[in-house]
């Protein structure tokens, strides 16, 4: 079991290595164009504008869509190779988890190396967009905020890709479309709107291990459709 889980490990990451550099090399360039912009702003500005950069934003996206895409990646070659479910399951929880932490270190990482940066260069311009700025911002928020929502997106969108594997677009779209009637009509009704304004206007971080608290079940659940998924796609 524990040769299979490490096989399988070691083959979601090479699998993602070629995707995440790719998303790095964008990222890093972004953010380096940015400060390049922000250098020569703080040149011909009196101090009263801003430049504002998010680096977790296109973290989160990201997650969601290798969540989703991982599905036709991981199951069908796991199988084929003769894995059984119980270690795809396991497998692939322990990689979104531990991919999950890392990447939410190396944003922190990286946003205290170059805030220590603009710091010495006497620049004040420049600032990240983050979910702890509505708490504490600290290096420990940061990286278990990113962690519980990394982990969430690639949870969530990874249980929606094993019901386009297993039922097709008509299982899935059915479930899919299900969810946004509830929406709209909470929509309506006022509840959902509500439900939100409160949830940002006393949001603490409480709610963060309680969001990893239920990708964790919805995790669960989503072995369910794995136990007997096969190597046929359904469209």
């Amino acid at each position: 079991m524990r040769r299979q889980i490490k096989g399988l490990l070691y083959f979601f990451g090479t699998d993602i290595r070629r995707s995440l550099a790719i998303f790095y090399t964008i990222l890093l360039a972004i953010l380096v164009i940015s400060l390049v912009i922000t250098y020569f702003l703080a040149r011909v500005d009196n101090g009263d504008g801003m430049f504002t950069v998010s680096l977790t934003g296109p973290m989160y996206v990201y997650c969601a869509i290798f969540g989703f895409v991982s599905v036709k990646e991981f199951v069908p070659f796991s199988i084929k190779m003769g894995a059984t479910r119980k270690n795809l399951f396991v497998s692939t929880g322990v990689f979104y988890l531990a991919l999950s932490f890392l990447m939410a270190v190396a944003a922190s990482i990286l946003q205290e190396l170059v805030m220590a940066f603009m710091k010495t260069a006497g620049i004040e311009l420049f600032s990240f967009l983050h979910p702890a700025y509505f708490l504490n911002n600290t290096w420990y928020t940061r990286i278990v905020m990113d962690t519980s929502i990394m982990f969430f997106f690639f949870v969530i969108m990874f249980v929606l890709g094993l019901l386009f594997y297993k039922y097709g677009l008509a299982g899935a779209g059915s479930v899919l479309g299900a969810l946004v009637v509830i929406m709209l009509l909470g929509i309506a009704q006022g509840w959902l709107i509500d439900f939100i304004i409160d949830l940002f206007a006393d949001i603490e971080m409480t709610f963060f291990y309680q969001l990893f608290g239920m990708g964790l079940l919805f995790y669960g659940i989503s072995f369910l459709l794995l136990r007997r998924i096969t190597t046929v796609i359904v469209k």
